[in-house]
C-alpha cells in the first residue's frame, strides 16, 4: 500500500511508519520537519507541510491507499494555560480539517482516513465500562476530542472510511506516560496516585500499531475504536504491577492535591480515569499481544 503519515516522528508515529515499512508498505511523511527523514527496510519519503496551509504537499495524496493522521501537540507536555489549550485544540482540529480539505479536493480520493482521537472523549466515570458506544463526557479534553474527531468524520461526506482511534495510555520504554512513572519506583519511592481507585486504560504500544495496521486492512470497521488493552486496572492494581516488573515496592501513595497543585487541569488527567473496552477489536477479530498488563510491563522492563 501508499500509506500518507502526518505527526509520524514521535513516539507512536516512526516506530509505525518502520513496521509499515518493513511489511513492504510505501510510507510517505508529513512533517514539520523536514530534517527528520530517515530511512528503514524501505525508504520514507519525507515532505514538509506545516498542518495550517495548502500547498505542493497535497500532490502525495493523489495515489495514497490510505492516510494516518497522528498529528497534533503532546497533551501532557505542559500546564493547561489558556494558550496550551488552544494550541492542543488547534494543532489537532486545524491540521485535520487542512488534511481532509485536501482529500476532497483529490478527484481519486484514498480509500481509508485513520485518523487519532483519545479516549479522553468519554471524560472521568466511575466502574462503568465503556464501549465505542458510550456517551460523551463533559470538559476540556471530551470538547478537544469532539471537535477533533468532527473534523476527520468530513472526509467521510465524500466516501472515504474514516477510523478514529481513541487511544489510552500507551506503554513503552521510550516516550509516553510509563518513563515518568518508573523513575519514583527506581528511587523505591514508588506508589499509586491517588485516590488509586480511578481506572486506567492502557495498551502496549506493539498493540497500537496493531490496531492501526488492523483498521487499514478492515473494511468493515468505520467510526470510533477504542485503542484499549482488554483488561483496564485501577491506578493502584497499575502501580502494584509496575513495582512487581521492577522488582520494588509501592507504598508511597502520591496525593491528588499535589497533582493539581504542580499541574493544574492537567493533573485530573492522573487522578480521574474511565474504564474503556475495546469492543469493536475484539468483535472484529483482533488478537492482542498483550491483553493483561502485567506481560506487557515485564516485556517493556525486559527489552534491551
Amino acid at each position: 500500500m501508499q500509506i500518507v503519515v502526518t505527526g509520524g516522528t514521535g513516539f507512536i508515529g516512526w516506530p509505525l511508519c518502520v513496521s509499515l515499512c518493513q511489511e513492504g508498505h510505501r510510507v510517505t511523511l508529513l512533517t514539520r520537519k523536514i530534517e527528520a527523514e530517515r530511512s528503514c527496510n524501505s525508504t520514507v519519503t519525507a515532505i514538509e507541510w506545516n498542518g495550517r496551509t495548502a500547498g505542493d504537499w497535497e500532490h502525495c495524496l493523489d495515489d495514497a491507499d490510505a492516510v494516518i493522521n497522528l498529528a497534533g501537540a503532546p497533551i501532557a507536555d505542559g500546564r493547561w494555560t489558556d494558550a496550551r489549550k488552544q494550541l492542543l485544540t488547534e494543532s489537532r482540529t486545524l491540521s485535520t480539517r487542512l488534511l481532509v480539505a485536501a482529500l476532497s479536493r483529490r478527484s481519486v480520493k484514498p480509500p481509508t482516513l485513520i485518523s487519532a482521537s483519545g479516549i479522553g472523549y468519554y471524560g472521568a466515570s466511575d466502574d462503568r465500562m465503556l464501549d465505542e458506544g458510550a456517551r460523551r463526557g463533559q470538559g476540556f479534553l471530551p470538547d478537544l476530542c469532539l471537535a477533533w474527531e468532527a473534523e476527520a468524520l468530513r472526509a467521510a461526506e465524500f466516501g472515504v472510511r474514516v477510523v478514529m482511534l481513541r487511544t489510552g495510555m500507551v506503554l513503552e520504554r521510550d516516550g509516553g506516560a510509563l518513563p515518568k512513572m518508573l523513575l519514583p519506583f527506581r528511587l523505591f519511592a514508588g506508589g499509586p496516585i491517588m485516590p488509586g481507585t480511578q481506572w486506567v486504560s492502557w495498551i502496549h504500544r506493539l498493540d497500537h500499531i496493531g490496531l492501526i495496521k488492523w483498521a487499514l486492512t478492515t473494511p468493515s470497521v468505520s467510526g470510533p475504536v477504542n485503542a484499549v488493552a482488554p483488561e483496564a486496572v485501577t491506578m493502584t492494581m497499575f502501580c502494584d504491577s509496575i513495582g512487581q516488573a521492577l522488582h520494588r515496592p509501592s507504598w508511597l501513595p502520591m496525593p491528588g492535591f499535589a497533582l493539581h497543585v504542580a499541574l493544574g487541569e492537567l493533573g485530573t488527567l492522573m487522578t480521574t480515569g474511565q474504564r474503556v473496552i475495546p469492543a469493536k477489536a475484539l468483535s472484529g477479530g483482533y488478537v492482542f499481544h498483550y491483553p493483561t498488563l502485567e506481560p506487557a510491563l515485564r516485556a517493556i522492563m525486559t527489552k534491551r
